[in-house]
C-alpha cells in the first residue's frame, strides 16, 4: 500500500517565494480553456507592502501547501482592520485560495487561516474575498463553462464542496449576467434618460483620457464610487492613497468610449459607468506576463476596434441621485458604442443577489443569467 505523506503548510515570505505563490493557480489550471491568468506585476504589488496602500490599515500571511516537495495548495489570510471597524466585527479574511481535490490539502489551508486569525484576535473567518472590494471575491458555483474575465475569480467545481465540509456557511452571493446588446436603445430607455436629463440637470461629459479626467474632476469621480458603494458587502472606506493607487492603476487602460461621466449643472460628478475589452484570451496568450511580448497581446485587446466581448466593471451613482433614473443614461451612451464595436455579449461581472435596484437596470435587456458566485462565513472563537 502506498503511504500517502502528510501536507505540509510553509509561510510565503521572499519575492521569490510570492510569484511562486502567485504563479501556482497558473500550473493549477494550465489545461483549463476558462481560466484567466490575472496580471502578473498586479499581483506581485498587490502583495508589496510599500506600494499597496491597503497595507497601512491590512496585515496579511501567505502560504503554501506542500507534499512530498511538491506545491499542492495556497492561501492567503487578511485582515482589513478599517473594514473590521467599519462593520464593527473581527474577521480574518481568506483569498487567493486554490488547491487539489484532496480535502486533507484544503483543511490544512484553511487551519492555517484560522489560526493565524486567532492569534489576532478574530472571531470569524471569511472568504474567498481579497483585501478590498477592488480584489477577487466570490468562489464561482455556476457558470464553469464561461470564460472568466480577467477581473474575476475562476474555480474548480470541488472547491465548494471542500469549503462546506469544512464548516464554512453561505453569507452572501453574487449573480452575474450575460447581456446580448440590442441594435438600439430601446425605445423606453432612450425616454426615461431624456426625462431625467431634463429633470434632474445632468449631462454626459465624454472625456477623452484619465489626464483629462482628473483635470477636470480631480479625485471626485472616485469619491461617487466610494460613497455609493459603502452599503455592500465588506465595505471599506477608501483612503486617499488608496483612491489615486486604483485610479493611476485602472483608469490609464481604458478605452473612454466605454466610460460614462455623468454631472450635474454645477459639474460635479453624480455618476460612473465604465468597462473594458474582454482580455481573458490576451492573458491567455501571454500567462498575465507582459514582458518580453505579452503587453503586444494586452495592448491590441485593449486598443481594438471590433471585439466580440466585453466585461461591464462597475456602475456607480452617488446616493442623492440614486432613484432617479441615472442608470437609464449610462445605457442610453453605451449601447451604441457595443454595436460600433460590433460587441455580441457583455458580462456583467458579480452583483449581489439581493441589490434589486442593481440587476433591475439590466433586466430590461435582453439577458440570461451564467454564473452564480459565495462568500463564505465560519465562526472560530
Amino acid at each position: 500500500m502506498q503511504r500517502i505523506m502528510a501536507v505540509e503548510i510553509r509561510k510565503i515570505e521572499t519575492k521569490r517565494d510570492i510569484r511562486r505563490f502567485i504563479e501556482f493557480a497558473n500550473d493549477l489550471y494550465k489545461d483549463n480553456p476558462y481560466y484567466c491568468p490575472p496580471l502578473l506585476f498586479d499581483e506581485i504589488n498587490t502583495f508589496d507592502r510599500k506600494k499597496n496602500p491597503v497595507m497601512e490599515f491590512s496585515d496579511y500571511q501567505l502560504f503554501m501547501a506542500y507534499r512530498e516537495g511538491k506545491a499542492v495548495g495556497r492561501i492567503a489570510a487578511l485582515v482589513n482592520h478599517k473594514a473590521n471597524e467599519a462593520w464593527q466585527y473581527k474577521r480574518v479574511r481568506f483569498g487567493w485560495m486554490d488547491f487539489i481535490d484532496d480535502k486533507e490539502v484544503s483543511r490544512a489551508l484553511l487551519d492555517a487561516v484560522k489560526e493565524w486569525g486567532l492569534e489576532r484576535g478574530m472571531t470569524e473567518m471569511n472568504g474567498p474575498v481579497g483585501f478590498t472590494d477592488w480584489d477577487h471575491e466570490g468562489l464561482l458555483l455556476e457558470g464553469y463553462e464561461y470564460l472568466a474575465p480577467l477581473a474575476s475569480l475562476y474555480n474548480y467545481p470541488y472547491y465548494a464542496e471542500h469549503l462546506e465540509a469544512y464548516g464554512l456557511k453561505k453569507e452572501a452571493d453574487w449573480i452575474e449576467l450575460l447581456i446580448y446588446p440590442p441594435k438600439e436603445v430601446p425605445e423606453r430607455m432612450a425616454r426615461v434618460a431624456k426625462l431625467v436629463k431634463e429633470r434632474s440637470h445632468v449631462r454626459v461629459d465624454k472625456v477623452k483620457s484619465s489626464k483629462e479626467l482628473v483635470r477636470k474632476y480631480g479625485n471626485t469621480f472616485m469619491d461617487v464610487l466610494d460613497e455609493a458603494y459603502q452599503k455592500l458587502y465588506n465595505f471599506q472606506p477608501m483612503t486617499e492613497r488608496q483612491k489615486a493607487y486604483y485610479r493611476d492603476m485602472y483608469f490609464p487602460i481604458l478605452n473612454f468610449d466605454f466610460v460614462t461621466i455623468v454631472v450635474n449643472d454645477k459639474d460635479e460628478v453624480v455618476g460612473v459607468g465604465l468597462g473594458m475589452p474582454d482580455l481573458s484570451e490576451a492573458m491567455r496568450k501571454c500567462g498575465g506576463k507582459l514582458f518580453p511580448f505579452g503587453w503586444w497581446h494586452v495592448l491590441k485587446a485593449i486598443k481594438a476596434k471590433k471585439m466580440k466581448h466585453f466585461d461591464l466593471l462597475l456602475v456607480a451613482v452617488r446616493p442623492d441621485y440614486q432613484d432617479k433614473g441615472i442608470n437609464a443614461i449610462f445605457f442610453d451612451d453605451q449601447i451604441p458604442y457595443f454595436n460600433q464595436y460590433g460587441i455580441e455579449t457583455v458580462d456583467t461581472t458579480s452583483i449581489l443577489e439581493t441589490n434589486t435596484k442593481n440587476l433591475a437596470q439590466f433586466l430590461e435587456l435582453p439577458h440570461k443569467q451564467h454564473k452564480r458566485r459565495r462568500a463564505y462565513i465560519k465562526a472560530i472563537g
